[in-house]
């Protein structure tokens, strides 16, 4: 029975138009987390003077339900009375400004994370799982081992309907890997190599050198 071992076909990227756009996402991202940052510390102290100012508030006027204003001038009742109106409104307001505040870290967050997941993307990053599930990862490389018997040619075209091709070995350590994938040194699968006008060639287009 003879195996084959295949490897996802390698992208070309533009360098430079990538580090760019990296340099661009990390600036978005520093800048979002900055504007987070100032956001939480800004509700906190928010929060925190709506409390002092509750405390204070509460300090002086605390018996206000409790006065009888017969025993209090009729202008130190009002101005109580006013006292505890604006109060009142003033908690309002920051109540409504809290809830502001919640909603744009939200929104931050939100955006954050998928700043997260397109640099990911343009780093070539899968989450948790590089390689497809059923392939081994052998040295930041993808190789998929069938045991279905096949000839050359369609051992090659199962490669690439899985949008691959036969294996490249590129040096003897791949190579010594590769004839160990199963525990097996005496392994037997295609590789993508063939007589191509009396040269040998991958199916990369490089010619065959000594491994």
């Amino acid at each position: 029975m003879q195996d084959y071992v295949n490897e996802e076909p390698k992208q070309e990227i533009n360098k430079r138009t990538g580090r760019r756009a990296y340099y661009l996402m990390m600036l978005l991202f520093g800048g979002l987390c900055i504007t987070q940052a100032i956001l939480n510390v800004s509700l906190r102290l928010t929060s925190h003077c709506d409390k002092e100012s509750i405390i204070s508030e509460c300090n002086t006027t605390q018996p206000i339900e409790d006065i009888n204003c017969e025993q209090v001038t009729p202008a130190q009742c009002n101005r109580l009375r006013e006292r505890s109106i604006a109060l009142s409104r003033d908690v309002k307001t920051l109540e409504k400004t809290n809830r502001q505040h919640v909603e744009v870290i939200k929104k931050v967050e939100e955006e954050r994370k998928r700043l997260i997941s397109m640099l990911n993307e343009m780093n070539g990053c899968v989450p948790s799982q590089r390689c497809p599930l059923g392939w081994t990862e052998i040295n930041s490389r993808c190789y998929f081992l069938s045991t279905e018997e096949k000839k050359w040619e369609e051992s090659r075209q199962q490669c690439q309907s899985k949008g691959a091709d036969l294996v490249v070995i590129n040096d003897e350590k791949e190579q010594n890997a590769l004839y160990r994938m199963n525990g097996n040194q005496y392994l037997l699968f295609w590789i993508g190599l063939r007589n191509t006008d009396r040269t040998l060639k991958w199916v990369d287009g490089s010619e065959l050198k000594d491994v």
